[in-house]
């Protein structure tokens, strides 16, 4: 049986929107084409968008920014350990 035949979609985003979306998938053990036909699949098993779609107000959207920033800060102590962080917590009451 041969192969159905290909085509190319070209799309343009903001290059680090592209950067950030490359390390999110590399991550996870693919690249951004192969994500991006996983997503078309999905949208085509779903017959519509495979997850939902939310519109933030403008205070959540501040506030996943703050967040972003935060998780970026290499001042900010982070915890792998949940009762490392407890006992911290608690040591500051």
């Amino acid at each position: 049986m041969a192969a159905p035949p290909k085509t190319y979609i070209r799309v343009q985003v903001d290059e680090a929107l592209k950067h950030e979306a490359d390390d999110v998938f590399t991550n996870l053990g693919f690249d951004t084409p192969t994500a991006i036909r996983i997503f078309l699949n999905k949208a085509v098993m779903a017959r519509g968008i495979p997850f939902e779609v939310n519109q933030f107000n403008a205070e959540t959207l501040e506030a996943l920014e703050e967040s972003e920033r935060i998780s970026r800060d290499p001042n900010v102590k982070g915890y792998t350990d949940v009762d490392e962080m407890i006992r911290e917590i608690l040591a500051d009451v």
